[in-house]
Protein backbone atom coordinates (compact mmCIF):
# COMPACT_ATOMS: atom_id res chain seq x y z
CA UNK A 1 0.00 0.00 0.00
CA UNK A 2 1.30 3.63 -1.05
CA UNK A 3 2.21 5.54 2.71
CA UNK A 4 3.20 2.50 4.59
CA UNK A 5 6.76 2.12 5.16
CA UNK A 6 8.06 -1.39 3.87
CA UNK A 7 9.07 -3.60 6.73
CA UNK A 8 12.04 -5.24 5.11
CA UNK A 9 13.56 -1.57 4.42
CA UNK A 10 15.70 0.13 7.09
CA UNK A 11 13.89 3.38 8.04
CA UNK A 12 15.92 4.39 11.23
CA UNK A 13 19.90 4.14 10.15
CA UNK A 14 21.89 5.30 12.79
CA UNK A 15 25.60 5.69 11.01
CA UNK A 16 28.26 4.29 13.00
CA UNK A 17 31.23 5.06 9.98
CA UNK A 18 30.44 7.88 7.89
CA UNK A 19 33.09 7.57 5.68
CA UNK A 20 31.89 4.33 4.10
CA UNK A 21 28.05 4.46 5.00
CA UNK A 22 28.27 1.34 7.76
CA UNK A 23 25.31 1.16 10.09
CA UNK A 24 25.18 -0.03 13.37
CA UNK A 25 22.72 -2.57 12.15
CA UNK A 26 25.54 -3.35 9.28
CA UNK A 27 27.92 -3.99 12.37
CA UNK A 28 25.54 -5.98 14.46
CA UNK A 29 24.68 -8.24 11.58
CA UNK A 30 28.52 -9.12 11.18
CA UNK A 31 29.07 -9.31 14.90
CA UNK A 32 25.86 -12.19 14.94
CA UNK A 33 28.03 -13.92 12.21
CA UNK A 34 31.23 -13.98 14.14
CA UNK A 35 32.92 -10.77 13.72
CA UNK A 36 34.04 -10.13 17.56
CA UNK A 37 36.54 -7.03 17.22
CA UNK A 38 37.05 -4.05 15.59
CA UNK A 39 39.46 -5.67 13.41
CA UNK A 40 37.20 -8.13 12.16
CA UNK A 41 34.40 -5.60 11.87
CA UNK A 42 36.89 -3.67 9.52
CA UNK A 43 38.19 -6.67 7.78
CA UNK A 44 34.46 -7.25 6.36
CA UNK A 45 33.25 -3.36 6.12
CA UNK A 46 36.28 -1.04 6.22
CA UNK A 47 34.50 0.74 9.34
CA UNK A 48 37.08 2.47 11.28
CA UNK A 49 39.63 2.15 8.85
CA UNK A 50 39.91 5.73 7.09
CA UNK A 51 39.54 8.64 10.32
CA UNK A 52 38.91 5.94 12.89
CA UNK A 53 36.34 7.73 14.93
CA UNK A 54 33.82 4.97 14.82
CA UNK A 55 35.90 2.36 16.43
CA UNK A 56 34.91 3.25 19.83
CA UNK A 57 31.40 3.40 18.83
CA UNK A 58 32.04 -0.06 16.88
CA UNK A 59 33.53 -0.98 20.22
CA UNK A 60 30.95 -0.37 22.66
CA UNK A 61 28.20 -2.47 19.97
CA UNK A 62 30.00 -5.38 20.00
CA UNK A 63 30.26 -5.06 23.82
CA UNK A 64 32.10 -7.93 25.90
CA UNK A 65 29.11 -10.49 25.44
CA UNK A 66 30.34 -13.75 24.74
CA UNK A 67 32.98 -13.81 21.23
CA UNK A 68 32.86 -17.91 19.69
CA UNK A 69 36.63 -17.11 19.15
CA UNK A 70 37.48 -14.92 21.89
CA UNK A 71 36.32 -18.37 23.69
CA UNK A 72 38.58 -20.81 22.01
CA UNK A 73 41.79 -18.42 22.22
CA UNK A 74 41.08 -18.67 25.89
CA UNK A 75 40.67 -22.63 25.84
CA UNK A 76 44.28 -22.14 23.94
CA UNK A 77 42.84 -22.86 20.44
CA UNK A 78 44.48 -21.06 18.96
CA UNK A 79 45.02 -23.17 15.20
CA UNK A 80 40.84 -23.36 15.31
CA UNK A 81 40.69 -19.72 15.37
CA UNK A 82 43.25 -18.73 13.02
CA UNK A 83 41.80 -21.33 10.61
CA UNK A 84 38.78 -19.79 10.36
CA UNK A 85 40.54 -16.39 10.07
CA UNK A 86 39.87 -15.20 5.92
CA UNK A 87 43.23 -13.30 6.64
CA UNK A 88 45.68 -15.69 7.82
CA UNK A 89 47.02 -17.68 4.82
CA UNK A 90 46.04 -21.53 4.61
CA UNK A 91 49.03 -23.71 6.06
CA UNK A 92 50.43 -20.57 8.33
CA UNK A 93 51.75 -22.07 11.40
CA UNK A 94 51.86 -20.84 15.20
CA UNK A 95 55.43 -19.22 16.13
CA UNK A 96 56.34 -21.46 19.71
CA UNK A 97 57.31 -19.26 22.03
CA UNK A 98 61.13 -19.57 23.18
Amino acid sequence: MAGRPDPDREVNRVYVCSCFGITDKQVKDHAAAGACTPRQIASATKAGTDCGSCVRTIQGLLGRGACPRRELLEKGDAVTVLAADPLVPAGAELAEAA
